[in-house]
């Protein structure tokens, strides 16, 4: 069984390779060309530099996935709101540490005093992490039609959001 843990510089290459499939192969990351290490390592230390939880999951194979938080828009009122992503290796998938992932993350991003979280899903067709995260207490908020375009067709972004802590219940504590 794999083992949730903060994740360390140590992990960013293989952070990206996971990534640099996902971008290759998938709908689910907007960008078309993989990020080098070094740019990896650069987002990576400037999200846990700034106190957003970054997760790896470890089996015997190494890491097999991992998820973090990170601001959802940078002006200041949106500073108690984040956006999730989680990526697993392609032979991790299926297993449910998808979902332990983003329950962790959860638990994280409230314990940081984060009250809402947002799922921005690539491709209205990833129907695993639209259940994904309605199964951890997520609920569809809407889709942008065909506002990316890649593998030679339009996509659209599904959004997700959940309440995290108190929510929208108090005023957030001052950071």
């Amino acid at each position: 069984m794999a083992v949730l843990r903060s994740s360390s510089e140590d992990d960013v290459a293989a952070i990206a390779a996971i990534y640099a499939h996902h971008v290759l192969h998938g709908t689910g990351s907007f960008e078309t060309e993989p990020p080098e290490v070094e740019e990896m390592r650069r987002r990576w230390a400037e999200l846990v530099g700034r106190g957003f939880p970054y997760l790896v999951a470890e089996d015997e194979a190494g890491i097999a996935g991992y998820a973090y938080a990170g601001p959802y828009r940078t002006r200041p009122a949106y500073r108690e709101t984040v956006e999730n992503s989680i990526y697993l290796r392609p032979d991790a998938m299926g297993r449910g540490l998808g979902r332990r992932l983003l329950d962790a993350l959860v638990s994280e991003s409230e314990a940081r005093g984060f009250r809402q979280m947002v799922a921005v899903v690539g491709d209205s067709g990833n129907v695993a992490s639209i259940r994904l995260h309605e199964h951890a207490g997520f609920r569809l908020v809407g889709a942008l039609r065909s506002v990316g375009f890649k593998h030679g067709r339009w996509l659209d972004t599904v959004l997700l959001q959940r309440a995290l802590g108190a929510g929208d219940a108090s005023p957030p504590i001052a950071r």
